[in-house]
């Protein structure tokens, strides 16, 4: 498989999807000592639908984790400040250094998924790109104990393992073959089409709100900036699939002519990227034998732009469970991780709505900040015993 040296037959964890959630665990659970496996349907360093922005709370794991200078040698420009366009009105908010944090970032998932995967690698994960799931395997009791994995030349290969882990994203396959429930449904999506556009004023994360659109500018890799713009997700018929190119432009001047204009002036991209938009959910985290992490346990609509976070997050609540060894461990998992998330998730739910007007868009930031600092507060308490580096 991929060139690469003979799976073992067992694992002490076998875990499917090797982005973010999946790469951050494993790199957590190899530090400790455990033997993992990471399977992913990609190429190792691949590109992905994303929102790229990470919020205090995901810088301050990627700084835990020794991660966070590999990211800005990457190229990754440091962001000092938010911008919050609500109409013509703009507030300009630093970011003030805070649990040994004084900057936020949006790295490329080529950057951020690359690293993340090296540095499990040098804990001592193995990774096989280019691997598919293709069953669980299970005891007559109905635990889990394995996979069955099939590589590029279609060649299946059985492993078992004490502990399977989805990190496969929000149409997650160990979610399904596992019976994951899910018991919460967000009421609302949006719709959005993003690019890259270069020569672009690097001056910190900009968001803008109007009624019925939303768009933002985040400096990342490469000189580029990611340029987005959000609405209904059932206006995404009407408003991109006939005229991508057409209807991005014509939102971003319903967000904001200035951004437009600058949009307009920029070196264009090669392409612009469309997401027709999905519900939200909250799925059971775990079972015998089994657990999610990131959008295949949760998920929520990427316009408040926390989900690389979330995954982040939970990575490190995982790991610790799963180094506990027993389902009570992973029982208190899905309890952290739900109070953790539960407001974000509501929070951005009613901001997907776009029934709101903007000093109701004022107001639900604020609950969304301290949604946050609640987060953030919580995280830095936690001992880093498996978060940094060996």
């Amino acid at each position: 498989m991929n060139n690469a040296p003979a799976l073992n037959s067992h694992y002490d964890v076998v875990i499917v999807g090797a982005r973010c959630a999946g790469a951050a665990t494993a790199m957590l659970l190899a530090r400790a000592g455990a033997r993992v496996l990471v399977v992913d349907r990609q190429a190792y360093g691949s590109d992905r639908l994303s929102t790229h922005a990470l919020t205090r709370g995901g810088v301050l794991q990627l700084y835990r984790w020794g991660l966070l200078d590999r990211i800005l040698h990457a190229g990754t420009p440091p962001v000092r400040s938010i911008t919050f366009h609500y109409g013509d009105d703009a507030l300009r908010v630093p970011i003030k250094p805070d649990v040994g944090v004084d900057l936020l970032c949006a790295p490329r998932r080529t950057v951020l998924d690359r690293i993340l995967v090296d540095a499990a690698t040098e804990a001592g994960a193995e990774f096989r790109h280019g691997v598919s799931l293709t069953a669980l395997h299970t005891r007559s009791d109905g635990r889990v104990t394995g996979v069955q994995l099939q590589d590029a030349r279609r060649i299946a290969l059985n492993v078992r393992a004490g502990m399977v882990i989805g990190a496969d994203g929000r149409q997650s396959m160990v979610a399904r073959l596992a019976g994951a429930r899910s018991f919460a449904t967000a009421h609302h999506a949006t719709a959005a089409v993003y690019g890259y556009f270069k020569g672009m004023p690097e001056d910190g994360f900009h968001w803008y709100y109007r009624p019925g659109v939303a768009a933002g500018a985040l400096p990342t890799n490469g000189r580029a900036h990611c340029v987005f713009t959000c609405v209904r997700q059932s206006e995404f018929e009407n408003r991109f699939r006939s005229n991508l190119q057409g209807g991005f432009h014509a939102a971003l001047e319903d967000s904001d002519p200035t951004l437009a204009r600058a949009v307009r002036a920029a070196m264009p991209p090669d392409r612009l990227y469309g997401f027709a938009g999905a519900q939200g959910f909250m799925k059971t985290a775990h079972g015998r034998g089994w657990a999610l992490v990131g959008d295949a346990g949760y998920f929520k609509d990427p316009l408040t732009a926390h989900g690389i976070t979330d995954a982040l997050r939970d990575a490190e609540i995982l790991a610790r469970a799963v180094l506990q060894g027993n389902e009570r461990a992973l029982a208190l998992y899905q309890a952290e991780r739900d109070a953790l998330s539960r407001d974000l998730f509501e929070i951005t739910d009613r901001v997907a709505s776009f029934e709101w007007d903007l000093d109701e868009m004022k107001a639900l930031h604020l609950d969304l900040n301290q949604a946050m600092r609640t987060e953030v507060r919580h995280m830095a308490a936690v001992s880093p015993r498996v978060a940094v580096a060996a």
